[in-house]
């Protein structure tokens, strides 16, 4: 069909602008990579960019052949998906019912959720609470203290709030009580912002190593981001087996550490998005149509 010339120049316009935009997100990307198999002198010399100079692999092989990556990688996977689980059912349940408007309370409800957001106890009070709650050195203290995002909250109950009324209503007539409505009925229309929440709160999980610092003291424990962040720091404590690392490997993986360490914790997400990313915008969106 022939199309007017102005839908055409639009429909090119969009295209060119996409395709730049897509090079300006890859191109970071893939400079790290080629880093990350580059040289140390290479790379201090400015050469690398798209492509490995000199290619290299030590940096991979001193990193991956310690026992304690390994461990803490593992350690890592456990705690995201734990984290992840908890977080989801503490944000769906909480969010389906700050969504129901004849719930008594409410508001007051939705507005000890918005108070966390822009006040907390501090970090030494955290601190000692942690510790008196005995969870110091055990996963619980990486995996609950975020357990909910007021954020993610807030959006998945704009979703829940603007899923059809007479879907529930027809389901308490066929005679589901709410736990049957919300477990039977609304989570399953609710895959969209579902995804998109378990990936928020994944990739939260991934990345921390914050609370690790605090909270972990055994080496054995750490997260593979806190290993990584030692090394990269080169930290020299006793507890730390990633700072023994990294000063028996330093010479070698001084340059291109950090872009190795930035490929080794980007890969799972990057393979883990492909599927929810269909989900990603639609589950956004729909959440955000009301406040």
């Amino acid at each position: 069909m022939n199309q007017p010339t102005g839908v055409r120049v639009f429909g090119a316009v969009n295209v060119t602008l996409l395709v730049l935009l897509c090079v300006v997100m890859l191109y970071p990307f893939v400079t790290v990579l080629a880093q990350s198999f580059s040289s140390s002198g290479a790379i201090e010399a400015g050469k690398v960019s798209l492509w490995p100079v000199g290619f290299n692999v030590d940096t991979y092989i001193a990193v991956t052949s310690n026992g304690t990556f390994w461990r803490n990688y593992g350690n890592t996977v456990l705690y995201t998906v734990v984290g992840t689980t908890i977080a989801m059912v503490l944000t769906t349940t909480y969010a389906y019912v700050l969504s129901k408007k004849h719930l008594k309370g409410r508001n007051a409800l939705i507005g000890i959720a918005v108070f966390t957001m822009f006040f907390n106890g501090g970090l030494v009070p955290n601190y000692v609470l942690i510790s008196s709650l005995g969870m110091k050195n055990t996963m619980w203290a990486i995996v609950l203290p975020n357990a909910v995002s007021v954020f993610n909250l807030l959006v998945m109950k704009s979703f829940f709030e603007n899923l059809p009324k007479d879907i529930e209503e027809a389901a308490q007539i066929d005679g589901l009580g709410w736990y049957g409505i919300f477990g039977r009925i609304v989570l399953p229309l609710s895959k969209p912002v579902i995804a998109t929440m378990v990936l928020f709160y994944s990739v939260q999980y991934w990345n921390d190593w914050f609370l690790a610092f605090l909270y972990l003291d055994k080496s054995e424990l750490f997260p593979v981001t806190l290993f990584l962040r030692n090394l990269i720091a080169g930290a020299s404590t006793s507890a730390s087996e990633g700072a023994a690392a990294a000063e028996t490997t330093t010479a070698l993986v001084s340059s291109n550490i950090q872009a190795v360490t930035m490929v080794l914790t980007v890969i799972p997400i990057l393979c883990v998005y492909p599927f929810v990313q269909r989900y990603f915008v639609s589950g956004i969106m729909l959440g955000s149509v009301k406040g």
